[in-house]
């Protein structure tokens, strides 16, 4: 889906932003929040299936998911997709694309979102005039590069089982860092296409593996809602012991 974006230009001033509260986030100084305020151009709203970034785009800006899901993906002439990553709320968004003269990759809202909205021809100004927040920039990018890979060795080393498991951990700790998993159960909106363009798996084993895992008491999945019925399992499923790290930065 494309075309003209929605733009609400208040959204939350940064010095409020709930973001902050969250544990998954670090503190910042005023200083540092005043001057990320002077940088937000605008803060958008997109529905579902919208692209945020489409691939081969030449002015791609820089953003923030404020609210939201989101996934960046490649895809091959014939139609075949790979997802690269899933994003989740206070994620960076298009650092890539916004540093490159036009993006190698799509990135699509996953359910609606909320953006705040950085113009690329500013991004220099964080290393000349804030040279800490460039440094976070540069580590959120090392962060989603760590992401890629942990799914670069679930698409090359594990079987179809611990592909899944792996997935399933890994969203959970993220959701949990965010404050949105209660009980074990977290907002699951991914679609088992999705999933299987994410794991590199076919549609049909993809859903056989679900449903078996499923049948074997790993989650239940009711009304959007997945619980995972025991996640240090999971894990030990997946072979995934590294826990979500130590509070990030926010831009």
């Amino acid at each position: 889906m494309t075309g003209n974006i929605p733009s609400n230009r208040q959204g939350a001033p940064c010095l409020a932003c709930p973001l902050r509260l969250k544990p998954a986030f670090k503190d910042k100084s005023d200083d540092e929040v005043r001057f990320i305020q002077t940088m937000k151009i605008d803060h958008r709203r997109l529905p579902a299936g919208s692209d945020i970034i489409h691939p081969t785009q030449e002015d791609a800006e820089l953003y923030t998911l404020f609210s939201g899901w989101a996934f960046r993906y490649k895809s091959l002439p014939d139609g075949r997709r790979q997802i690269l990553n899933f994003l989740l709320p206070g994620d960076l968004v298009g650092l890539q694309a916004s540093l490159l003269s036009a993006a190698q990759h799509g990135i699509e809202a996953l359910t609606d979102v909320e953006l705040c909205v950085f113009p690329r021809k500013r991004i220099w100004d964080l290393f000349v005039r804030m040279p800490s927040l460039a440094y976070e920039v540069a580590w959120l990018g090392s962060r989603e590069e760590g992401l890629i890979d942990e799914n670069l060795t679930s698409v090359g080393q594990r079987n179809a089982s611990e592909r899944i498991a792996a997935l399933l951990i890994s969203l959970y700790r993220r959701a949990d860092a965010l404050g949105l998993v209660s009980g074990n159960s977290f907002e699951f909106p991914l679609s088992r296409q999705q999933m299987a363009d994410a794991l590199g798996l076919s549609l049909v084993h993809t859903s056989k593996t679900w449903s078996r895992l499923r049948r074997a008491g790993m989650f239940t999945l009711t009304d959007g809602r997945l619980t995972l019925l025991n996640p240090r399992l999971t894990a030990r499923m997946a072979s995934v012991y590294e826990q979500e790290r130590d509070p990030r930065p926010l831009i």
